[in-house]
């Protein structure tokens, strides 16, 4: 199974990098943490938001792996803990499908995107920077396979 974390956005400051790197390589080979960067669409006055997600809503589907588990992050979505994490993660290994775990630009996701994924889970009820939301992101999906395996990164 392959983790894909599909962000709108690209030229990330070398801190983010270096941050979701450190985690995606901990990770072992059958959970393995790939990155696909998303490029933004333009915003100026000519382009409204709402066309602006839908080309970005766009360039997701393209990189979306076919019949993949999808999930979004949504400020609005449920909040798990890192053990719930861990539940939700597990079962998904075992169904054997990839998992696209998408983050949305500057604007977040079209209506249409959160209404089609499996799940929208909310990484804390605060806004989040992008690039600090996918160093989050890849540390819990760490965690959350070092609680599945008993390994004492995740403390109680």
């Amino acid at each position: 199974m392959r983790m894909i974390v599909i962000a709108v956005g690209h030229r990330m400051p070398i801190w983010v990098q270096s941050g979701f790197e450190e985690y995606a390589r901990r990770l072992p080979r059958e959970a393995r943490l790939e990155l696909i960067e998303v490029r933004p669409a333009p915003r100026s006055r000519a382009v409204s938001v709402e066309r602006a997600l839908a080309l970005e809503e766009s360039r997701i589907e393209a990189v979306a792996p076919a019949g993949c588990q999808r999930v979004v992050l949504d400020e609005r979505g449920v909040e798990v803990t890192s053990a719930g994490l861990a539940r939700k993660l597990e079962a998904w290994l075992g169904a054997g499908r990839d998992l696209a775990l998408v983050i949305g630009g500057a604007d977040g996701l079209t209506d249409r995107l959160r209404r089609s994924a499996d799940l929208s889970l909310a990484l804390s009820r605060m806004t989040l920077p992008h690039g600090l939301a996918r160093i989050l992101l890849a540390e819990q999906l760490y965690r959350a396979i070092s609680i599945m395996h008993n390994h004492p990164y995740h403390r109680e």
